[in-house]
């Protein structure tokens, strides 16, 4: 079998070969769409394909494990091989990405550990899932006849963390269960995360991410070898050929020529990592958050990302840019024409029905009663909405003052199922008043969890715990006696649309299209508010019409010849009574 090692250079057999690799995450790409993505690499001219591995979608709830569907990573690395691509993997228990909590699970949030440490519990559960998951990847490493170059023991844990046993403690669980390719880590390319994120002194290769300034960057990383006496390949891991998008931003863009040449000015010092090569979507509830300060921002669900490939894994102006640039200075490699996807604007989805929120749950009885509320995390809950009822008297006449005290991330207050006031992060805690109808008022109050931070010390911030938190003050006390009903919409056969709609309510509206042929569209969600998208009940992910993008992609593998359903749940009150399909994103 072919063996790997890391010396001076790379090499394959005693062939020295510069790894040009380009990263595609299997869970951000229908599976559909992951041979045109991975044809695309080799197209380019490229020879390795890199992913992460998210454990929060591989272990769900503590104990049960998936790798079906979207999560087949034994698919999607057989499918690279047989292209005749060579695959980095990197199953850290912490990733980044720009994903919910950075991968990690939220029903860790749960439990008494510190994650990221050496802590035991932590341990004990990165170990449990890595008993899953390792061996499906061990038999895969070129060695065994698979594609496997070589492993990564943690993500930017340099930006993190300094503790080298933790770090070890890692590679040991990978390497009993037959990991024996060579590990690395990856950090910024400076000293300080260098030196606290790598485990250099157990001769475990160190790599760099950034996007720009090659010569300077790698400089930083070969004077950290040479304090080592270490001579050792020099590697871009991340190389950032765009960049995500939050809310409320303008989309970031980066010109095409000026990052192809970027690229090969890295490509004549080291080896690459394209990030992203073919970014994807952040289907579901799984985007990310950036901490910023005292707030956080969430992240969109596009993970275009101005990458190599857009979206929808067609070529952009990037890869003709780059792919020329590699012909004039690797002819020896071989090149191809990238596949290219048809997207179509379909016939306009009709409304059929539609249904409050508050009108399903008069006789839901799968609610949790406590005279506190709980949190997400309390409800056993991970993503999604949670919608908190109680009952509160009229003390006086006039005004009453409410106030909702550590409430994560955005809330809608209603009294008697009429909006009150919508708060997110910076106005949670203000006063709310309100004149009570009656003697007693129905107090609901719709919390989403718009996504946890991927990155930085807010990892174990009390703000990662979603849900209403300490409670809700009327005048000066806290109120109790509180049905909790959580919201994950991870099925949504309990919607009976049979049941009353309430103008200007949360609700679920149902639309219909009848489909002769199936290709890529997107849909145009102008004219609503905020929510997310079911088609044939699987969440394609979030809109909001603060945007900067206001269309949801919509892969060709959801949709169905013959009659398709798509599920809106809206929280505005903003609907339309038809669904709009388009060629191509719409940008705000």
């Amino acid at each position: 079998m072919p063996q790997f090692k890391i010396s001076d250079q790379f090499y394959i057999d005693d062939e020295p070969v510069k790894i040009m690799s380009g990263s595609i995450h299997y869970f951000r790409v229908h599976p559909d769409d992951w041979y045109q993505s991975l044809y695309n690499l080799k197209a380019l001219g490229f020879n390795t394909v890199e992913t992460y591995i998210p454990w929060n979608m591989h272990e769900p709830q503590k104990g049960q494990f998936t790798s079906e569907g979207i999560l087949d990573v034994e698919r999607f690395l057989d499918l690279s091989q047989e292209l005749g691509l060579y695959a980095i993997v990197r199953p850290s228990p912490f990733i980044c990405a720009e994903w919910e909590f950075g991968g990690l699970p939220a029903w860790l949030l749960k439990e008494n550990m510190r994650v990221r440490t050496s802590d035991p519990t932590y341990l004990q559960h990165v170990d449990d899932y890595y008993e899953f998951l390792i061996p499906k990847l061990a038999k895969r490493q070129l060695n065994r006849g698979g594609n496997i170059l070589m492993f990564q023991i943690e993500n930017e844990y340099g930006s993190y963390g300094e503790e080298k046993e933790y770090l070890r403690a890692i590679k040991k669980m990978m390497e009993k269960r037959g990991i024996d390719a060579p590990f690395f880590t990856s950090d910024g390319p400076w000293r300080a995360t260098l030196r606290a994120g790598s485990l250099i002194e157990d001769d475990i290769l160190p790599t760099g991410n950034f996007g720009s300034k090659a010569q300077e960057n790698f400089k930083m990383m070969q004077d950290f070898f040479d304090e080592y006496g270490k001579k050792w390949p020099l590697m871009c891991m991340e190389f950032w050929d765009g960049w995500f998008n939050r809310w409320g931003e303008d989309v970031i863009r980066r010109d095409p020529n000026e990052l192809a040449q970027s690229v090969m000015d890295a490509l004549e010092i080291g080896s690459v990592n394209l990030y992203m090569f073919h970014g994807g979507t952040n289907f579901g509830f799984m985007n990310g958050c950036s901490a910023r300060g005292q707030k956080d921002l969430p992240q969109v669900t596009s993970y275009d990302y101005d990458a190599i490939l857009d979206e929808a894994g067609n070529p952009s102006k990037k890869f003709y840019a780059l792919q020329n640039l590699m012909k004039k200075r690797f002819p020896e490699l071989s090149y191809s024409e990238p596949l290219i996807k048809e997207a179509k604007a379909y016939d306009k989805a009709e409304l059929k029905d539609k249904v409050s929120l508050f009108s399903l749950i008069e006789n839901e009885s799968d609610y949790v009663s406590s005279f506190y509320p709980l949190n997400m995390e309390e409800i056993g809950q991970n993503t999604g909405y949670t919608l908190y009822h109680t009952v509160i008297e009229k003390d006086k006449e006039e005004e009453e003052k409410l106030r909702v005290i550590d409430a994560r991330d955005r809330i809608k207050l209603y009294a008697d199922d009429k909006l009150v006031t919508t708060q997110y992060q910076e106005e949670i805690g203000e006063d709310i008043l309100f004149t009570p109808e009656s003697n007693e008022t129905h107090l609901k109050i719709l919390v989403e969890n718009m996504g946890r931070v991927n990155y930085g010390h807010k990892l174990t911030a009390p703000t990662q715990k979603k849900g209403l938190g300490r409670g809700v003050i009327a005048d000066l006390h806290y109120i109790g006696n509180w049905k909790i009903y959580p919201l994950p919409l991870d099925n949504l056969s309990k919607v009976d649309f049979n049941q009353e709609w309430q103008e200007g309510t949360p609700s679920f509206y149902k639309y219909h299209i009848t489909l002769d042929d199936v290709k890529d569209t997107y849909l145009d969600m102008s004219g609503f508010g905020k929510g997310v998208v079911f088609v044939n009940n699987v969440n394609i992910g979030r809109f909001w019409n603060k945007g900067p993008i206001l269309s949801l992609y919509l892969p060709h593998g959801y949709l169905k010849q013959g009659d398709n359903e798509i599920v809106v749940f809206e929280t505005e009150g903003q609907f339309m009574e038809s669904i709009t399909f388009s060629e191509q994103p719409v940008i705000l």
